[in-house]
C-alpha cells in the first residue's frame, strides 16, 4: 500500500520518467518522433559538414551528471542547440562525402520496433521469432541477388547479420584460418599467405591483425589503371606461385566488387578459378555495390560468385536499412560454428543440443546480438524489391548526371570510368605544374567542405589526389547534384585564378 501511495506521488508531482511506463512512452515517444521529423523537414539548413572544432562539447555541457530528472524537453532543447551543430548530417541530400548510410521510414520503423521489444537473440531458444526471421530474409534476398543455392539456410550454408562489413571479413577470416589449420597443423600459422587488391578496404588488414596472422603475409598486390584498379588475374597467380614456392601456405583470398576509392571491379569468374585450384577461401566484399546486383541489369557484376565462399554486402550502405545491417553469406556455415561456438553450461538447451536450430551466436564475434531482422524485414515489405531498385537506379542516374557535367567543363576529368554512383574526377592542372595538381585538388577540396552546404571526399590513384562525389542520400534530388557542381566550379575557379 505504501508503495502504491509513493508510485501515486511521484506521478503528482511529475518527478521525471518512470523506468517503463506504456503512457508515457506513448506520451514522450510521440515528442521524440516530432522531434526526429522536424529534424528531417529542415535538415538542409545545417551545414552538411559539422563546422565546430575539437572539444567544443565539454565548453557546452556540465562537469557531471545531473542528480535529479530533468523533462525531456529540456533534453530536446539542448540536441538542438548543442549537439546537431556538432553532427555531421549523412542523411543529408547534400552530402556526398564516403558511401551512403541510408535512413528510411521503413528502417527506422524497424529499429523502434527493434528497440521497444529489446531481445538479445543469441540463440533459438532466446528469441525463435529473431533467429527464424533472419534466416527467412536472408534467403529473399539470397534469392533476390541470385545467389547459388549453397547459401542459402536450406543447404550446408546459410546467411546472417553482422554489424559491418569488417567483422563479416574477420569472421571469414578466421573461419578460413582454422580450416586450414586444422589440415597443416597450427604451427603453420605464421606460414599463412592472405591476397588481395591495394584497393581492398582495410578492414582485411585489421582482420589479418586480430587474427594472429602475419602482417607480412598480407599481400596487397599493386593495380593501376589499365585495369581500372581491378585485381589482375595474372598478378595474384604470379604471387601465389612465389609463396608456395618459397614454402608459405596461400589460404585466403578476397576480392571486391566495388572498391571505396573508385568502385573498381575485382574479376570474379577468373579469381575464383584461381582460388579453387590452390583450395584458397574465396571472399567477396560487395559491401557498397552489392545492393545494386538486385537490379538485373547490374547483376553481372557478381558473376562468379558461384566460386565463393562467403559474400557480403551491406544493407546499411545503400538498401534503405539504418544502420547496422551488413549481410554474410557462406556456404559452409560448420566453418564458422567451428571456430566461433562455445557451448557453456547455462546457454544449453534441448533445441540446441539436438542441433533442430540455428544459434547464430556462434556465426559472430559477439554473444549478443540485436534483433535487425526486423528493420530489412519491414524494407523488404514495405518498399518491395521494385521499389528498391527505382532508389538504386535513381541513385545511378543522379551520378550519371554530375558526370556529364563535369565531362563538358575542360577544366575537369573524369579518372575512372563510372559504374555505380560514385564519380572520381579532379580538375586539371596548369601546364608544368610540379606536384601534378594534387595541391590544387586538395585546396579545391577544403574550400567546398568549407562552405558547409556540400561535403565531398578524396582518395589517391597512381599517386593523384582525386575527388569523389558519392550520390547515396535518399533526399538527394538532381537539384543538389546541380548545386554541388556549382559550387565546385565556383571554388575552381577561384584557385586557378589565384595561381
Amino acid at each position: 500500500m505504501y508503495m502504491k501511495m509513493l508510485n501515486r506521488e511521484e506521478k503528482e508531482e511529475g518527478s521525471g520518467l518512470r523506468t517503463m511506463d506504456a503512457e508515457q512512452l506513448r506520451e514522450e515517444a510521440h515528442k521524440m518522433v516530432d522531434f526526429i521529423a522536424d529534424y528531417y523537414k529542415s535538415i538542409e539548413n545545417f551545414p552538411v559538414l559539422s563546422q565546430v572544432q575539437p572539444g567544443y562539447l565539454g565548453k557546452l555541457l556540465p562537469d557531471s551528471a545531473p542528480d535529479h530528472p530533468e523533462p525531456l524537453q529540456h533534453v530536446l532543447s539542448d540536441v538542438q542547440e548543442k549537439i546537431l551543430p556538432g553532427v555531421t548530417h549523412w542523411q543529408s541530400p547534400n552530402f556526398f562525402a564516403y558511401f551512403p548510410s541510408n535512413s528510411s521510414i521503413a528502417g527506422f520503423l524497424g529499429e523502434m520496433l527493434s528497440a521497444g521489444l529489446n531481445i538479445v537473440g543469441f540463440s533459438w531458444i532466446t528469441s525463435p521469432a529473431a533467429t527464424e526471421l533472419e534466416t527467412i530474409v536472408l534467403d529473399w534476398l539470397a534469392k533476390a541477388l541470385n545467389l547459388p543455392d549453397d547459401f542459402y539456410s536450406t543447404g550446408q550454408g546459410g546467411g546472417v547479420i553482422q554489424g559491418t562489413a569488417s567483422e563479416a571479413v574477420l569472421v571469414v577470416l578466421v573461419a578460413a584460418r582454422d580450416k586450414i589449420l586444422r589440415r597443416v597443423g597450427r604451427s603453420a600459422l605464421n606460414k599463412l599467405v592472405i591476397y588481395a587488391s591495394d584497393q581492398t578496404h582495410s578492414a582485411l588488414q585489421k582482420a589479418c591483425q586480430i587474427g594472429g596472422l602475419n602482417p607480412e603475409l598480407c599481400r596487397l598486390l599493386k593495380t593501376d589503371s589499365s585495369t581500372n584498379y581491378a585485381l589482375s588475374p595474372n598478378v595474384l597467380s604470379e604471387a601465389i606461385s612465389s609463396d608456395i614456392a618459397s614454402g608459405l601456405i596461400p589460404f585466403f583470398l578476397c576480392a571486391t566488387v566495388g572498391t571505396t576509392s573508385s568502385t573498381a571491379l575485382d574479376p570474379l569468374p577468373a579469381l575464383g578459378k584461381i582460388a579453387k585450384i590452390n583450395n584458397i577461401w574465396f571472399h567477396v566484399d560487395a559491401a557498397y555495390a552489392g545492393s545494386a546486383c538486385i537490379c538485373p541489369e547490374y547483376r553481372h557484376h557478381i558473376d562468379g560468385v558461384e566460386e565463393a565462399d562467403s559474400f557480403n554486402m551491406n544493407a546499411h550502405k545503400w538498401f534503405l536499412t539504418n544502420f547496422d545491417c551488413s549481410l554474410l553469406w557462406v556456404k559452409d556455415r560448420s566453418a564458422l560454428i567451428q571456430s566461433l561456438s562455445t557451448n557453456p553450461e547455462f546457454l544449453k538447451n534441448k533445441a540446441s543440443q539436438e542441433n533442430m536450430v540455428i544459434d547464430y551466436k556462434d556465426w559472430q564475434i559477439p554473444l549478443g546480438r540485436r534483433f535487425r531482422s526486423l528493420k530489412l524485414w519491414m524494407v523488404l515489405r514495405l518498399y518491395g524489391l521494385e521499389g528498391l531498385r527505382s532508389h538504386i537506379r535513381n541513385h545511378i542516374d543522379l551520378a550519371a548526371y554530375f558526370e556529364e557535367l563535369v565531362s563538358q567543363d575542360a577544366r575537369f576529368k573524369i579518372v575512372v570510368p563510372r559504374t555505380f554512383s560514385l564519380v572520381c574526377f579532379r580538375v586539371l592542372p596548369p601546364p608544368n605544374s610540379e606536384d601534378h595538381g594534387n595541391k590544387l585538388n586538395h585546396d579545391l577540396l577544403d574550400s567546398v567542405n568549407s562552405t558547409g552546404s556540400v561535403f565531398i571526399t578524396h582518395t589517391v590513384l597512381s599517386g593523384e589526389y582525386i575527388l569523389r562525389l558519392a550520390v547515396g542520400a535518399p533526399l538527394t534530388e538532381k537539384r543538389h547534384v546541380k548545386g554541388a557542381w556549382q559550387i565546385l566550379q565556383d571554388k575552381a575557379t577561384a584557385l586557378l585564378g589565384s595561381l
